[in-house]
């Protein structure tokens, strides 16, 4: 069957690549497939790539690089597009990679009154695409970006062309009981207070065991110090940033994705899944059930021991993993 034939094992092939990477994550870049070290963008370089459209839903920031056919990276929660800009960099000779900030997130700036739930970031996407004059796209999605990409999809199957998933909301993991209680301090308006400004001003501390770094990436090294300030500054550091991220939080209940399987059982789209083992944010089951689910699934490849934010930590399995569904390099 095809989808069982493109299933790459998770034994040696996986945890040498995991290994191969944690060796370069120390040093600020990923390891390659032979073995050297290739850099991904700092944080200025990003920052000067940063681009924004302006529509009804506000101002929207977005990194693009490459030119050709186009894909769209979809980040998490409480990111941006920089949890791209490894792959950014890999995958651009053979993509216009477009990678753009959610409402509520980032560096975008939220229209007065509009809503930052999972199905206006489709019409947002949609929106920016239109202004960009893309037609179709190469969807990648992590975490939160995962459950938007699976309404675009649905929405607009002939805009997708294929589908890379890695760890992320499935419709009954939406959200997952790990975010709840965070929900909740964005309902009492403590979220920032109590996680975000105490990370941001004590980087060891959004590395401990009990912060960002800990709870969702593989490495204790991580995220990085620039990492920390391109994620958490803008939510924390003005008004317009807390109000939003706290929409953002407030907006993941109810569940975006009630009474989308029949929808994702129609899907065509090829797809491809990535899924970290050491995730304690979303569970191992939700792997299989969108591989079962998604008729034109080619199957899961897992990651040993990766957290939710792998994809940020391992661009070149991301890269590899695109090259071989999108059929180039």
């Amino acid at each position: 069957m095809q989808r069982r034939e493109f299933l790459v094992a998770a034994g040696a092939l996986a945890a040498g690549t995991l290994a191969g990477c944690a060796s370069g994550a120390a040093r600020g870049g990923a390891s390659t497939p032979t073995g050297g070290v290739r850099e991904t963008l700092d944080a200025a370089a990003f920052r000067a790539s940063r681009r924004f459209v302006d529509n009804r839903f506000g101002r929207i920031a977005y990194v693009e690089r490459g030119t050709g056919d186009a894909a769209l990276f979809l980040h998490g929660f409480p990111l941006n597009s920089f949890q791209w800009r490894g792959a950014l960099e890999r995958l651009s000779p053979y993509r216009r990679c477009v990678a753009p900030d959610f409402m509520g997130l980032g560096y975008t700036e939220v229209a007065e009154g509009q809503s930052v739930a999972a199905g206006a970031q489709v019409d947002m996407l949609i929106s920016l695409l239109d202004t960009l004059s893309i037609g179709a796209v190469d969807l990648v999605a992590n975490d939160s970006g995962g459950a938007v990409a699976q309404l675009f999809v649905t929405r607009h199957p002939k805009r997708v062309r294929t589908l890379l998933l890695t760890n992320c909301d499935v419709e009954h993991e939406c959200p997952p009981p790990a975010v709840l209680p965070v929900i909740e301090m964005a309902r009492k308006g403590t979220y920032v207070d109590a996680w975000l400004a105490p990370w941001l001003v004590d980087k060891p501390l959004a590395r401990s065991e009990t912060g960002l770094g800990g709870m969702t990436y593989t490495h204790p090294s991580n995220p990085t110090d620039e990492a920390v300030d391109y994620y958490l500054a803008p939510l924390v550091r003005s008004a317009r940033g807390q109000a939003q991220v706290n929409a953002y939080a407030m907006a993941l209940e109810p569940n975006p994705l009630a009474g989308i399987e029949a929808a994702l059982k129609r899907c065509t789209v090829p797809t491809r899944i990535i899924w970290g083992t050491g995730d304690t944010i979303f569970s191992q089951e939700s792997a299989d059930y969108l591989d079962r689910t998604l008729p034109n699934s080619k199957g899961v490849r897992r990651v040993p021991g990766a957290k939710l934010f792998f994809p940020e930590e391992f661009p070149d399995l991301i890269a590899e993993e695109a090259r071989l569904l999108w059929g180039v390099g």
